[in-house]
């Protein structure tokens, strides 16, 4: 029986206890890291010719990785972001590694030292105040399925939530007592609390009563389930948002090709920022670790205004005024100096 290399032991206690335990990852995040390294062996099987269960830490050099990225770009044709993740997972194993073994410190900051491509930073996609409303008021309060699908879609805009936030959250999570919360347990299972706006509070209660969820014995049910009684899917809380927005469509033509859950996130973040509420809370309301991430809604709002007046220009009529350098005196009196 082959002994278990180095690599293997190292693996094994990076993605089974070191990421969830320690780092206290979500289960998204370690799926994701093993999809890697799979991806990653697959390569050292197929491409090298390499037994997998044989490779040790010390076959892993940068000259390997950068291979493997560059299969990734050219056989499978991934993006540059998806490559970025896949060298983050070698990136934190080896931040693991060099912990548990500090002889290997030069060998591990020699992976570290490998560069993440650049990548275009997205613009931040949102929905002005008429295109919003247009989405939340479609569905039909007369039926019970429209009154489920508006509170749904409410509370993921008032929570500015990501949407595995929103179908993570059980009824034991929401507070209505003044004043009305939500508890939401985010990347990292870091937990933050959001206040509730008062409508937003009101159609949730009627929502938990309708459907028996007020009762304490239903307090940890999932607070949106599908009808099995299980928490909703991401395609689900998506195919919900779709639906209205494209019977949103019917009145509001200036919306966006492609509106996602994430969407309505980033529209509150800006909503938030254009009410004049200052960058450390609009971080703390979406769970944001680094207040870098939330300051791209100002570039935005400010690339917003940079546009109005671009626009506005035109219709300014800029006042004649002479040049500097057609002034000789002015001139002599500069080379003077």
């Amino acid at each position: 029986m082959r002994k278990p290399t180095d690599f293997a032991t190292h693996l094994t206690a990076f993605l089974a206890v070191h990421l969830p335990a320690h780092r206290n990852a979500s289960p998204n995040t370690v799926k994701a890291y093993g999809d890697a390294f799979c991806l990653f062996l697959r390569y050292w099987r197929d491409c090298r010719g390499k037994v997998p269960e044989a490779l040790t830490i010390a076959e892993i050099d940068a000259e390997l990785v950068l291979a493997f990225l560059e299969h990734l770009e050219k056989e499978r044709g991934c993006g540059q972001s998806t490559i970025n993740n896949r060298l983050a997972a070698i990136h934190a194993f080896f931040r693991y590694v060099q912990v548990e073994e500090p002889d290997r410190i030069a060998h591990c900051q020699r992976m570290l030292a490998i560069p993440f491509r650049q990548t275009p930073r997205p613009s931040v996609g949102y929905l002005p105040k008429d295109d919003l409303g247009a989405v939340l008021k479609g569905p039909d309060l007369s039926k019970r399925a429209g009154r489920r699908h508006a509170v749904i879609l409410c509370v993921l805009y008032d929570l500015a939530a990501r949407v595995q936030e929103l179908i993570d959250l059980a009824v034991e999570d929401v507070r209505l007592d003044a004043p009305p919360q939500v508890r939401i347990v985010g990347k990292g299972r870091k937990m933050r609390v959001v206040p509730l706006m008062e409508k937003t509070a009101t159609i949730l209660r009627d929502y938990l009563k309708e459907h028996g969820l007020d009762r304490p014995e239903r307090a940890k049910e999932p607070l949106f389930q599908n009808r099995w009684g299980r928490h909703l899917s991401r395609s689900g809380v998506g195919y919900i948002l779709a639906k209205y927005v494209e019977k949103a469509r019917t009145t509001q033509k200036s919306l966006p090709k492609r509106i996602t859950p994430h969407t309505l996130r980033h529209t509150k973040g800006m909503h938030l920022l254009q009410a004049g509420n200052p960058l450390p809370i609009i971080r703390d309301i979406l769970g944001h670790e680094d207040i870098k991430t939330t300051e791209i809604y100002a570039k935005a709002d400010l690339e917003m205004r940079r546009e109005a007046l671009k626009k506005a220009a035109p219709l300014s009529p800029a006042p004649d005024i002479p040049s500097w350098l057609k002034n000789e005196s002015l001139l002599e009196w500069l080379r003077s100096l």
